[in-house]
């Protein structure tokens, strides 16, 4: 079989291709895997308020318990939270049962280490190993070994204490807005921005197992950009599924996404002189406008591909302090080891008190250039065309000199379709819309002959 993992754990439709039968395998073989050698190790479990959440739980937490492990069920919390407590704790590993932004019919399992971190390939690779094996080799102890359940109450008060500390002071004079996407954030955000002072009024915060994510929530922001205007709100904020990210909605109902978030925070830490070696590091996909913003402020960017556990990788190595994506997915290194919704909410909303202005003023630091993205069908065999034929990369080069080092193409080829995407960036829409057109037909006809 494929990999089981993805980007972010093991996602699949609930029941179908998440099966009880696998969280179960999962279980038993993550808790083996991930505490060998450590005596009677403990796990952290949480979820998202998807119905299919109660019987994933059951089923890793039966595997868990099969190999001796004691299982911390925590409920519904953001998964950042997961990997909070799991530090907080000293658990020897840490699970959340999410799909994050996905549908309500998805679900996933993903795992954290005893330090809060998302599992390295080689870990996931011997997962699967000892699933595809039969978990042959892993014990079946009896009677007084096998692992116990228990139920851990604080666990989101934990979280919430955690996250007000992030910040210096509190939101007192406040007014903001959140869409808790019917997800895991609808206690945790509105208690948190309520303890801290702020005046909150909340949208889509109340799940019945079916809605999470349904038009709402950072990936769906429109019924919150309406609202905060209606309100008269200071900004708002949106969270997905597992408050993992947060965009955020100015006082005139605009949207600021998470390049403009990284602009803003990135300015106040380097204000603060907390920006070490003064750099974000962004995805590939961040837009040009970002860069251009931070270099008035001094401030360089470093580019990673598309996805957290590469912008994650790369602030290790070199300990840079903030790094994320256009999504919202952003990291605090010194806060948490993982995108944090909460923790990212929080910040901008202590930056606009504490500057006095509005948010539309701190978010004029960059000025989004136009993106333009055109997809070209081609064969799985034939996604690097762009770099070995010699026409398409004459004509990426053309673009390249007419764009004159105000804008840029960039060429992906798709991890999950038959595509290459065609994104250009630039000053002129109508310009860059005939270019990435043409070069996306060019590579769909040359690679189809």
């Amino acid at each position: 079989m494929g990999r089981m993992f993805g980007t972010d754990g093991v996602r699949g439709i609930a029941n179908s291709e998440l099966t009880a039968d696998l969280a179960y395998k999962l279980g038993r073989a993550g808790a083996y895997v991930l505490t060998e050698g450590t005596h009677k190790p403990k796990i952290l479990v949480g979820m998202d308020t998807r119905i299919s959440g109660d019987m994933l739980e059951s089923a890793l937490v039966s595997g868990i318990l099969s190999v001796g492990a004691e299982a911390i069920c925590v409920g519904i919390i953001p998964t950042p939270a997961i990997a909070y407590l799991t530090r907080k704790y000293k658990a020897d590993a840490g699970v959340m049962i999410s799909a994050s932004h996905n549908p309500v019919e998805y679900n996933g399992i993903k795992f954290f280490n005893r330090d809060g971190y998302k599992l390295k390939d080689e870990l996931e690779d011997r997962i699967q190993y000892i699933i595809e094996e039969g978990l042959g080799e892993i014990p079946l102890p009896i009677g007084g070994d096998l692992g116990k359940k228990i139920v851990e109450d604080s666990a989101l008060e934990d979280y919430i204490d955690f996250a007000k500390t992030t910040i210096d002071g509190n939101l007192k004079g406040m007014k903001v807005a959140l869409d808790c996407a019917n997800g895991a954030s609808y206690k945790a955000a509105v208690r948190t921005f309520r303890e801290l002072g702020a005046e909150v009024v909340v949208i889509n915060n109340d799940p019945d197992g079916t809605n999470i994510n349904k038009k709402c929530g950072s990936t769906h922001p429109e019924e919150l950009m309406e609202y905060v205007v209606k309100k008269d709100c200071d900004l708002g904020l949106a969270f997905d599924g597992d408050a993992d990210r947060c965009l955020a909605v100015d006082e005139k109902g605009n949207l600021i996404n998470g390049d403009f978030i990284m602009a803003i925070c990135g300015k106040s830490l380097k204000d603060q002189g907390k920006l070490n070696k003064d750099v974000v590091v962004v995805t590939v996909m961040s837009n040009l406008g970002l860069d251009i913003g931070l270099k008035k402020s001094n401030i360089k960017t470093v580019k990673t591909k598309v996805g957290d556990r590469y912008v994650l990788e790369e602030m290790l190595k070199e300990d840079y302090k903030l790094g994320g994506e256009q999504s919202g997915h952003i990291i605090f290194l010194d806060y948490n080891t993982t995108g944090d919704g909460l923790v990212t909410g929080l910040q901008i909303s202590k930056i606009v008190k504490d500057a006095g202005k509005k948010l539309s003023e701190l978010a004029a630091i960059m000025t989004e250039l136009p993106q333009v993205l055109a997809n070209a069908k081609v064969p799985n065999d034939k996604k690097n065309i762009y770099l070995e034929d010699e026409e398409i990369i004459s004509q990426i080069k053309d673009m390249e000199d007419k764009l004159q080092g105000s804008g840029r193409v960039l060429i992906r080829p798709s991890g999950t379709e038959p595509l290459v995407r065609v994104m250009l960036e630039g000053k002129d829409q109508r310009e860059l819309d005939v270019l990435a057109h043409s070069l996306a037909n060019l590579i769909e006809k040359k690679s189809n002959k």
